[in-house]
């Protein structure tokens, strides 16, 4: 016995959730009449009924509801995996919206933003740095950056970059001046530069060393929500900041900050992009995940050299 064609299960999947031959036909663009004859040609070859039939309405039968149940979803994913491979050949075009924490934005999109629009000019990318947690679906952003201990499970998560780490500094005069702390404690006696989220948290420092964890809210000579602002207070003297380390890397390298407790600022994971699961992305948002697979594979290539 051969097997049903494709065009005759697609019929009946059309007829089925439509509930109406007229409607039916309309979608797949053939006659009433090819289409009544593609189902009963598939109801000879599978040997049963699959839809009860009268003048004025249809019914799926016992048979007609189980091969409905399992050959939509299937079709479905036949008809994206199509769309998909034809969207390789489409030019990527529209509104790509992200929302990010500033460190994010600064540290790990900023450098891909001019490679990305370079490589799709149709794209207008938008880029919002809140450091607040956001409802990205509700925001109207196509996707969002996060570290991975604020994702929730139902979003599909990809690595944007390597491991980060913080720093602590301050400024060689203000070392000199009041001494550098030998353990993270000692911070509870210095000046410090704190940073304020946009909701109004102020989280400790937070330390680890040979599986050892310490938090610590030391004095705030300083609080800034401004990441500018911070970092020029700790190169005038303040007092010590924790920052992300990719803030501070060249200052520390040309001598105008100084860096402590290195041992007690282990690497962690870079932020990832997150949005949420559905069969297929928008056009603009694929092209922005596959660039910034693209973008890893190089950065790892050029690390391992």
């Amino acid at each position: 016995m051969s097997e049903p064609d494709l065009r005759d299960l697609q019929a009946f999947v059309a007829v089925a959730r439509s509930g109406n031959f007229r409607r039916a036909a309309r979608e797949q663009g053939v006659a009433v009449s090819s289409l009544s004859q593609r189902l009963k040609d598939l109801e000879e070859q599978l040997g049963v009924r699959l839809l009860n039939r009268t003048t004025r309405s249809l019914a799926l039968t016992e048979a007609g509801e189980l091969l409905l149940a399992r050959l939509g979803p299937a079709l479905g994913e036949v008809s994206a995996a199509i769309d998909q491979v034809r969207g390789l050949h489409e030019v990527a075009a529209g509104r790509l919206r992200i929302n990010a924490p500033p460190p994010a934005v600064d540290l790990v999109l900023a450098p891909m933003v001019a490679p990305f629009l370079a490589a799709h000019p149709r794209i207008e990318l938008e880029i919002v740095a809140d450091s607040g947690f956001v409802d990205i679906v509700r925001g109207g952003f196509d996707a969002g950056v996060r570290y991975g201990e604020h994702l929730a499970q139902d979003m599909i998560a990809v690595s944007l970059g390597g491991e980060q780490r913080y720093a602590i500094v301050a400024s060689p005069q203000y070392v000199a001046r009041h001494g550098r702390p030998a353990h993270p404690r000692d911070l509870l006696r210095h000046a410090c530069i704190r940073t304020r989220f946009s909701s109004g948290a102020m989280l400790d420092w937070e330390f680890e060393k040979d599986g050892h964890v310490i938090k610590l809210s030391p004095p705030a000579q300083l609080i800034a929500i401004y990441s500018g602002l911070a970092f020029r207070a700790a190169c005038d003297g303040v007092g010590y900041w924790a920052t992300f380390d990719g803030y501070v890397r060249e200052a520390v390298a040309a001598g105008a900050l100084v860096s402590v407790l290195e041992d007690w600022c282990p690497p962690f994971p870079g932020p990832f992009l997150y949005y949420p699961s559905r069969r297929q992305p928008p056009p603009a948002l694929a092209a922005f995940v596959a660039f910034v697979a693209e973008w890893r594979k190089r950065d790892q290539q050029t690390k391992s050299v």
